[in-house]
């Protein structure tokens, strides 16, 4: 990853930190664990995959209502970095709805979604039963 790339990343992280909203989520111990347990590598593949599939689409399946609230660590993140449906997408990272996202789109939001998750997984240290961090 550039430093462009990272200070945007930084940038939006903050920028999200001051909606009440997007501050409130933090991955549950579950999520932790099952992050640390799969890798940062299986993680970030999970994301893209789930960011193609999901909000990907000019008009992705229920809209709005497509990224469930937990389950997996990448949704958690979704919601928190707003990369949960295309109206959030729009609002908050200026793509237009109504287009499919480019390859680019997909992998720039994803690095953000990982870039949430490893700061939450920072921010909550290993805890006894957990294996290695991410």
């Amino acid at each position: 990853m550039d430093d462009d790339e990272r200070r945007w990343i930084d940038g939006t992280l903050a920028r999200l930190s001051h909606s009440a909203f997007r501050a409130k989520f933090a991955l549950t111990d579950k999520d932790r664990a099952y992050a640390r347990a799969k890798g940062k590598a299986i993680i970030d593949r999970h994301a893209r995959e789930m960011l193609r599939a999901r909000v990907g689409d000019a008009i992705p399946k229920n809209d709005g209502r497509q990224t469930p609230w937990r389950g997996h660590p990448v949704f958690t993140a979704q919601h928190a970095t707003a990369t949960c449906c295309r109206g959030c997408i729009e609002k908050w990272h200026h793509i237009p709805k109504g287009r499919e996202l480019t390859d680019a789109e997909v992998n720039r939001l994803a690095d953000l979604v990982m870039a949430w998750i490893e700061r939450d997984l920072v921010n909550h240290p290993v805890q006894p039963g957990d294996t290695m961090p991410i």
